[in-house]
């Protein structure tokens, strides 16, 4: 009886805890949008602008003609959240159709595949004979334009070369999906189409390959193997509005330089006290040969996780639900995967990078040296509780509509926050840990310094490789391994820079109400995951008590806090 009525209460809380004005206007909006973004699933179209444009147009329009006075605290912080959102869309729509406007030009020929398209949608049946005459058109007008390549002026850039590639191959994949829908289920389509579609889907093939090779001189490659696009002043200016970061991108990268300073004056202290005088590197690489004996790594995983969670559980410094505590597990990262994610992973399932059979003799040891009991102290805490899995846990119960706004300023600040307070709790038992803990302080500067310095096209791949290995110390396949997940993986432009300014912002925000006891440590703590994933500044105003303005922009000056 007292289980069911906890699990009530517990149910009637979370209701209550989500319950603002605008929380099912926001599901209804990530509903609308799955189901068009599904429906016009080729975003290299005049038609998928429009749509989109009119759809998040139609939903701000919606959003500014309400009461802003009248809603809630929450309600307003849902407003500022969602409207930034719709806009940051809709200046990033803008961005990528003034991208595609300027290389559409290649796809002259594709109304008669665009009609096919649209039909399939709603399964018009088409004059298969017609068609089929149609792509054989069709096929012929892609292969002039193949035949014409070399005496059209080249793309200035590699990127744009790629983006008329990609707009070629999108067109190509959902003619070839309407095509299967058809095939061997209309007789007379079966009977028609095979001929005429292979030789159109060939041509099409062949001018993307050439389109691809299109462009002037400019590097692709600087010899790193690592093809990534930088995104230039603009978009990265407009992406640090959007995140509510009132700093330039040379403002970030100085702070980035102060850190780091800060990190090497305590990496020195560490090197002399373990014998090292001011030769840190030379610390650095006697904390890396700790590495454990293959087959032990996992279990000194879990004791490492279990020992951070015992650690903010016996110092009262956050909530840890009990179910939280019961649920995470591990599985271990292929060698295939290293090359991509050499360290941890994290959330309700921690990924463990070590050495597999397959691997050469040198990235075996890269791999345990990299991924020492010291070095994993400070990481193992931030992957699991109470970073990344206690995160998860709380976002899928709290304040749930929110997720739509996920930032990694919030995700990973959080995490590498907590390194912040472990630090400063003297959470590291000895000047290894210390060693351990600085390393990757040190590599969230120079993330910072090196990912906005390529944005900027001030810095190559092979320049951030040689950063990383040079000045923080990383073996360098781990730190290929690092720079190719920054540039050619799922991350965001401002991912990598999320980790240090992210956790700065939030350790401003306990200098203003935990350091001044205006609030109390587990108090700020459970409040912030309780308001689930947002701009640390408009976190901000939830913690602090002060009312947003409805059109509030970035203005925060956290770094002079």
């Amino acid at each position: 009886m007292k289980k069911a009525l906890a699990i009530i209460l517990f149910l009637c809380f979370s209701f209550i805890a989500n319950a603002t004005e605008l929380a099912q206007m926001i599901n209804t909006y990530q509903a609308d949008r799955g189901a068009l973004s599904r429906l016009y699933s080729n975003s290299f179209t005049a038609e998928y602008f429009q749509r989109m444009q009119a759809f998040n147009e139609d939903y701000l329009k919606t959003l500014k003609s309400f009461n802003y006075e009248s809603f809630s605290e929450d309600g307003k912080i849902d407003y500022v959240l969602f409207r930034n959102y719709l806009e940051k869309e809709l200046a990033e729509l803008d961005l990528d159709r003034r991208a595609f406007e300027e290389v559409s030009s290649v796809l002259a020929f594709a109304s008669p595949l665009d009609e096919f398209v649209k039909g399939r949608r709603r399964a018009v049946r088409p004059d298969a004979q017609v068609l089929a005459k149609s792509w054989n058109a069709v096929a012929d007008l892609v292969d002039k334009q193949l035949a014409a390549l070399p005496t059209n002026s080249k793309y200035t850039s590699w990127q744009k070369a790629d983006l008329a590639a990609q707009a070629v191959e999108s067109l190509n994949k959902v003619t070839a999906e309407a095509y299967s829908y058809y095939y061997d289920f209309d007789p007379e389509f079966t009977w028609w189409m095979p001929a005429s579609w292979e030789k159109l889907d060939a041509s099409m093939k062949a001018y993307a390959k050439a389109l691809r090779g299109h462009y002037t001189n400019s590097i692709k490659d600087d010899g790193s193997g690592i093809i990534g696009r930088p995104i230039g002043r603009e978009a990265l200016e407009k992406q640090l509005a959007f995140e509510m970061i009132a700093y330039s991108p040379e403002e970030l990268i100085k702070e980035a330089e102060k850190q780091f300073a800060w990190c090497e004056k305590e990496m020195l202290k560490a090197s002399n006290e373990l014998g090292f005088g001011d030769d840190w590197k030379a610390a650095l690489e006697m904390v890396k040969e700790t590495y454990l004996p293959e087959g032990e790594w996992p279990a000194e995983v879990i004791r490492l996780g279990e020992e951070a969670t015992a650690y903010v559980e016996s110092n009262n410094l956050v909530t840890v639900p009990p179910l939280a505590k019961e649920t995470w597990r591990t599985i271990m990262i292929s060698a295939e995967r290293q090359k991509v994610s050499p360290f941890f992973l994290g959330g309700e399932v921690i990924q463990i990078a070590y050495p597999t059979s397959e691997m050469s003799y040198e990235d075996k040891m890269m791999s345990m040296r990299g991924n020492n009991p010291h070095f994993s102290r400070a990481t193992v805490q931030h992957e699991l509780i109470p970073g990344h899995h206690l995160q998860q846990f709380m976002n899928q119960r709290y304040m749930t509509h929110r997720r739509i706004f996920r930032t990694p300023f919030w995700t990973e600040g959080w995490a590498l926050y907590w390194e912040f307070v472990l630090w400063d709790r003297d959470f590291p038992r000895d000047a290894k840990d210390k060693v351990g803990m600085l390393f990757w302080r040190m590599h969230r500067c120079a993330r910072i310094i090196f990912s906005l310095n390529y944005h900027l096209e001030n810095m190559t791949p092979q320049e951030c490789i040689d950063l990383l290995v040079d000045k923080v110390g990383h073996e360098r396949a781990n730190a290929e391994a690092e720079v190719r997940r920054s540039f050619e993986g799922s991350y965001g432009p401002l991912y990598q820079i999320a980790y240090m300014i992210g956790a700065l912002e939030i350790y401003s925000l306990r200098k203003e109400m935990v350091d001044s006891g205006k609030m109390g440590e587990k108090e700020f703590h459970d409040l912030i995951l309780m308001q689930n994933t947002m701009p640390i500044e408009i976190l901000r105003s939830k913690v602090t008590g002060n009312p947003l303005q409805k059109d509030h922009q970035a203005s925060w000056r956290f770094l002079e806090n």
